[in-house]
């Protein structure tokens, strides 16, 4: 019998979560995220909801205790429950809460590792509101995680990229780090082709001229130009100018969603 549990605060946020979960959204959810446990079926509205519900002080305290879980579990010393999706969903929103981008910053650290899923990669990514505010720093920050080896800590930064980045001061930069990514894990390889779309999208001129040269395998540059024909903000001439430019013969991955937020 599996004596661990969940203690002080997390104990009691997950009550709310339990609360708050929905049987057929569970389902629903789950089918989104292939291979992922511990889903509770709580919406999002209702994700954002539990942790704005949460002072300040209840949110600094629900990062320690998660951050102390996490370590623990690492080392192979807690006692607790690892934590489910939701709950770590409630983390990340209390860490994108955070006011400053350097109170923030060690908990955005501490907080990567332990993304397993797309959807927790992107929702912290969304909620880290502090990095459109220090665009300097946080460009600094994600540098290493372009170059990670890690297929979430590589789509942690690419999509921060994409939602922080897409300023003409960022855009060879960025074309230059998307240009590196060569991981073979599915989420990384669309991370990049979604960042490439969202360029496009931006600057179509300049990223035209970059995929004509891109070094991309023929997956990731091939979806990245689905990902710009699928967009409602390019045109019915450009679009067929991007279908032209298929590289022909390559091998398409499965997705293993087959409904992923990308």
């Amino acid at each position: 019998m599996d004596e661990r549990k969940r203690t002080g605060l997390r104990a009691r946020v997950y009550e709310k979560l339990l609360d708050a979960s929905e049987e057929k959204y569970q389902e629903f959810h789950r089918k989104l995220l292939p291979g992922v446990t511990g889903i509770l079926g709580v919406r999002t509205p209702n994700l954002r909801r539990i942790a704005g519900g949460l002072s300040a002080k209840e949110r600094g305290q629900y990062i320690e205790e998660m951050e102390r879980v996490f370590r623990e579990l690492s080392q192979g010393e807690s006692r607790e429950i690892p934590p489910c999706y939701d709950e770590k969903i409630i983390w990340g929103l209390c860490i994108g809460k955070t006011k400053t981008w350097e109170d923030a910053l060690p908990h955005i650290r501490a907080f990567v590792p332990a993304i397993d899923n797309w959807a927790v990669c992107d929702l912290i990514c969304g909620s880290l509101k502090a990095a459109g505010k220090n665009r300097k720093a946080a460009w600094e920050f994600i540098q290493p995680y372009l170059d990670s080896g890690e297929e979430y800590e590589l789509r942690f930064g690419l999509v921060m990229l994409l939602g922080y980045f897409v300023e003409e001061a960022y855009l060879e930069r960025a074309l230059v780090r998307i240009d590196r990514v060569s991981h073979p894990g599915y989420y990384a390889k669309m991370g990049a082709a979604w960042a490439l779309s969202v360029y496009f999208v931006h600057f179509p001129e300049q990223v035209m001229e970059y995929l004509k040269s891109s070094r991309l395998d023929d997956w990731t540059y091939n979806k990245a130009l689905q990902k710009i024909t699928e967009s409602l903000r390019v045109d019915k001439e450009t679009k067929a100018v991007i279908r032209s430019m298929k590289r022909k013969g390559s091998r398409q991955a499965a997705d293993p969603t087959n409904s992923c937020s990308d």
